[in-house]
């Protein structure tokens, strides 16, 4: 028979000693990886800062144009939802009317002594039903029958419209759907963008605020008047575009945003034109097959500039390699030189 040994006690002291030990140890490893390495998030600099900034602003704008794709086609999902329905309400009342003519000519019957079943449509509670029967093609005389043909025909072309109706609502649902993911991911680069900028000292934003500024104050002292650049533009067209970017200079820079107080940047190019009577598309990515080709050797004033792989970022080309644009959340409506994105392709607006 096996021997019962009693546990052995463990002092309370020694067992908080030993927890605090191990504790303290597993501190140190997390922190040194047990090589002397740190695994902490290093210290990032003050440019490095503004590379990881400038990419997220990239990604949101990315992700906005293909935000502002998705409400391009809800708002036109929404405008067929409207048409169809106004149709089916004028189709409705035209045959509301036919069949109150039809219930007349079935009372006129009835008082003579019977009731054709061609005018029992107009009483039925499913006239498409009653209609399929044999029995009514066969008794329905010729008046009556092209009245009656002519209200199954209005019948289904309500339901057809219904019908045309329901399919769109289903596709506005998956648009509101994906309008949200959209938003989610702008939000979540831009609070990424703030959350890395907090980062900085004040000294340090100041610097890279300063950078900016000159920047964009040297880009604009380079460029001609709003008068001598609209009169370099191919057409009117053009150059009424230029003369509004120009007037808009100093706008805040907001997602979505079309003008006329704030823009992003296929807001502005589009709001630009929309002045000179042009309608263009609301997407950089449409924007772009909106009018001819052009190489960068030729661009002229009025131009559409674009920039990324993905056409994802748009300007208003004004000559002497400048474009006024609205670039991001740090900084409104401005002018910046060419070579401060990738540049991806132009385009001249018939």
């Amino acid at each position: 028979m096996a021997a019962h040994r009693k546990p052995r006690r463990r002092s309370a002291g020694g067992n908080t000693a030993r927890t605090a030990w191990t504790i303290a140890l597993a501190g140190a490893a997390t922190a040194t990886g047990f090589d002397g390495t740190g695994h902490a998030e290093p210290q990032l600099t003050p440019a490095q800062v503004k590379a990881k900034v400038d990419k997220l602003y990239q990604e949101a704008e990315a992700a906005t144009e293909k935000y502002n794709g998705a409400k391009e086609q809800a708002d036109a999902g929404r405008q067929r939802i409207r048409n169809l329905q106004d149709q089916a309400a004028r189709k409705t009342e035209k045959l509301n009317a036919a069949r109150e003519a039809l219930g007349s000519m079935a009372a006129a019957q009835y008082r003579d002594g019977g009731l054709d079943p061609a005018l029992q449509l107009a009483l039925s509670e499913d006239p498409d039903r009653y209609l399929d029967g044999a029995e009514f093609a066969e008794r329905a005389g010729n008046r009556q029958a092209s009245s009656v043909a002519s209200v199954r025909k209005q019948l289904r072309e309500i339901e057809q419209l219904r019908g045309a109706a329901q399919v769109e609502l289903t596709s506005l649902k998956s648009r509101q759907a994906e309008l949200k993911r959209h938003k989610k991911t702008i939000t979540g680069k831009l609070d990424s963008a703030r959350d890395l900028l907090t980062r900085l000292t004040a000294e340090e934003q100041a610097r890279l605020d300063d950078r900016a500024t000159r920047s964009s104050t040297g880009a604009r002292d380079a460029l001609p008047s709003p008068g001598s650049a609209a009169a370099q533009a191919p057409n009117a067209r053009a150059a009424a575009a230029v003369s509004y970017a120009y007037a808009k200079l100093g706008s805040p820079y907001v997602w979505g945003a079309t003008g006329p107080n704030a823009f992003d940047c296929s807001g502005l190019t589009q709001a630009a034109y929309r002045e000179a009577g042009v309608s263009l598309p609301r997407t950089t990515y449409a924007q772009i097959d909106a009018g001819r080709r052009v190489s960068r050797s030729e661009l002229r004033p009025g131009d559409l500039v674009f920039f990324y792989s993905g056409i994802s970022h748009v300007g208003l080309y004004i000559g002497n390699g400048q474009m006024i644009h609205a670039p991001n959340p740090s900084a409104p409506v401005r002018v910046a030189p060419l070579d401060e994105m990738p540049f991806a392709g132009a385009t001249r607006v018939a």
